[in-house]
């Protein structure tokens, strides 16, 4: 029973690409009608756990909020220009090298041979997994194959990557409870998107930023229960069992949206993300 609860960040996590697929929009209409979902259940999750909103809690997570904002609508930007099938196991491959890096060089976790040997098989795997999913069939016949634009997506998924390290290691750094940290880094959320789209001057008064409310509740759902399973079943099974995420978004994409690749690009995308999900695995296990 316990394990089931830590399933379902999994499946909320794991299908929010594919939901947002679904329901349409601009980046920046996902990203404000996303947010909007998450402050719902930013403001559900105030009541039920009532944290000591403290102001280092308050600026801790609205900074963390900004941050995941970022990188919410550059990984939108990025589903668009290379397709969600290959945007989702990329991002999260290179998502959790940063944050191994960055628990190694900021806040030194890896403290034993082992551990040092272990991390850097696990985060070589993550890198390859990575690269095989964004390799392209060059035989491919027209209409064969997903098209893309590489170029903005390489960047859009550099910036979405820096964006969520950012977010996580301002939690990790401050070293407040994460329960405390929920609503104040939703309110940082919906304040990143609306900056984007004041600066964008996108029309964002549309259906589509309502219907994508549902993608932050999802969003928020998985969250919470994420804290929820961590008690239960420990960080390293939650967080390891988080990461197979990628495999319905991934599959979902290519099943149930359309997006269209060669048998020879199945076989990259199959392998690359089965190599992330073990990658994650491995420093989730680190983790605990």
């Amino acid at each position: 029973m316990d394990i089931l609860l830590a399933l379902i960040p999994t499946i909320c996590w794991g299908s929010i690409g594919l939901i947002s697929g679904r329901l349409g929009g601009t980046s920046y209409q996902q990203t404000l009608g996303m947010t909007a979902g998450a402050v719902l259940f930013g403001t559900f999750s105030l009541f039920y756990y009532q944290p000591n909103l403290s102001v280092m809690a308050m600026v801790v997570g609205i900074a963390s909020g900004l941050c995941w904002s970022v990188g919410q609508f550059e990984q939108f930007q990025s589903m668009k220009f290379i397709g969600i099938s290959r945007t989702v196991p990329i991002s999260t491959g290179l998502q959790l090298v940063g944050t191994a890096l960055a628990g190694v060089l900021i806040f030194h976790e890896w403290t034993t041979t082992k551990m040092i040997t272990l991390g850097t098989i696990a985060v070589i795997v993550l890198i390859v997994g990575a690269a095989l999913t964004s390799l392209r069939d060059k035989n491919a016949a027209v209409g064969d194959s997903q098209p893309m634009e590489a170029g903005k997506g390489s960047v859009a998924l550099a910036i979405s990557t820096i964006g969520y390290i950012l977010y996580t290691v301002i939690v990790e750094w401050s070293g407040l409870k994460a329960t405390r940290i929920i609503f104040p880094q939703s309110l940082g959320m919906i304040l990143g998107a609306v900056i984007f789209v004041l600066f964008s001057r996108q029309q964002v008064m549309h259906k589509a930023t309502a219907k994508n409310i549902l993608t932050g509740i999802v969003w928020g759902v998985g969250n919470f229960f994420m804290f929820m399973s961590i008690p239960k079943v420990g960080l390293a099974i939650s967080y390891s069992l988080a990461q197979c995420g990628i495999v319905i978004s991934t599959f979902g994409s290519i099943w149930l949206l359309g997006e269209k690749k060669t048998k020879r690009e199945m076989v990259y995308i199959t392998i690359g993300s089965l190599l992330v999900v073990a990658g994650g695995v491995t420093l989730g296990i680190m983790k605990n």
